[in-house]
């Protein structure tokens, strides 16, 4: 059992609930509801009265708190003085999409628990910033994984799934299959032939699976622009110029620009976004305090569940 389970169970008998202890404990309220059951499976016995309305812990929940809790304070006061010793430079490389999505939150972890740990920031694209970790002018990189391809050397931890949809203007016109999604998905290649195409950037990897699904249902579809920002072709679209295949990990500029979205089914062309980084430092502490701060910004933007 991890010791990650007895802290949350600490942080459910103290907040109260469930969803205040993930607050705290940086999880979402499965993940807290799942450490619970396994922590259950572990001890043999329940440690949650759930016949209520709100779960409420057990005596022998807290007799298994009340044991564990000054071993997890002296823990975590190790960890503290371990994080503050911590001290050095990373050089880290991420996809412009997820800047504003992570590194705030990516920035705040690291000041908080490893406040030694510095990290100086470059843009580019996924293929750019792979080939500098690969080459050595980057510690590591947060971007879409490719589909194909070996890059000996280097290790990838997946972060989130992402799937690509389509969009059109607000107003489009989707006939009698308004309510179904499968048959809004049948309609896409007359929308496709008739709406103007707003191209992402071909050289990125969404750009390069977005260009395979277009020319997949209509063969030689011409683009009308071809763009490398998610937020200005969604404004395109929301202005009525056309559709677009993207992805959008940010559902904030939905509201700013509300556009039509129809979901691509189980076959809908996806990757992974990753953290890379040469095989050689996977067990290098400044890269696990950046991964750790890299998951806790996940949860924080709510694209982990």
């Amino acid at each position: 059992m991890k010791i990650e389970a007895f802290q949350t169970l600490d942080a459910v008998v103290r907040e109260g609930t469930f969803a205040a202890a993930a607050h705290a404990m940086h999880l979402t309220p499965s993940a807290v509801s799942m450490q619970m059951k396994q922590l259950e499976q572990y001890v043999g016995r329940p440690l949650f009265d759930r016949s209520g309305l709100q779960v409420r812990a057990t005596p022998g929940a807290l007799e298994l708190v009340a044991t564990m809790r000054s071993a997890l304070d002296a823990l975590q006061a190790l960890r503290h003085r371990t994080s503050m010793r911590l001290a050095g430079h990373l050089q880290i490389g991420m996809i412009e999409m997820l800047q504003p999505l992570l590194l705030p939150h990516a920035i705040a972890h690291t000041r908080d628990f490893a406040p030694g740990l510095q990290i100086s920031l470059r843009r580019g694209t996924s293929k750019e910033l792979i080939e500098a970790v690969r080459a050595g002018q980057l510690d590591a990189a947060v971007v879409a994984r490719p589909a194909s391809g070996a890059h000996s050397g280097l290790a990838w931890t997946p972060l989130v799934r992402c799937e690509l949809v389509f969009v059109a203007p607000p107003d489009v016109d989707m006939g009698a299959s308004r309510t179904t999604s499968a048959r809004e998905r049948a309609r896409l290649p007359h929308l496709m032939r008739t709406l103007e195409w707003i191209r992402y950037d071909r050289a990125t990897t969404t750009g390069a699976m977005a260009t395979k699904f277009v020319r997949g249902m209509v063969a030689q579809k011409r683009s009308l622009m071809e763009l490398d920002s998610a937020s200005t072709i969604l404004a395109m679209v929301h202005a009525g110029l056309g559709f677009s295949v993207l992805q959008v990990l940010n559902r904030a500029l939905l509201e700013q620009y509300p556009v039509r979205v129809i979901g691509l089914g189980k076959e809908a062309p996806h990757f992974d976004i990753c953290a890379v980084r040469r095989a050689g430092d996977v067990n290098d502490r400044l890269h696990a305090a950046w991964t750790d701060a890299l998951r806790t910004a996940l949860v924080k933007a709510k694209l982990q569940a």
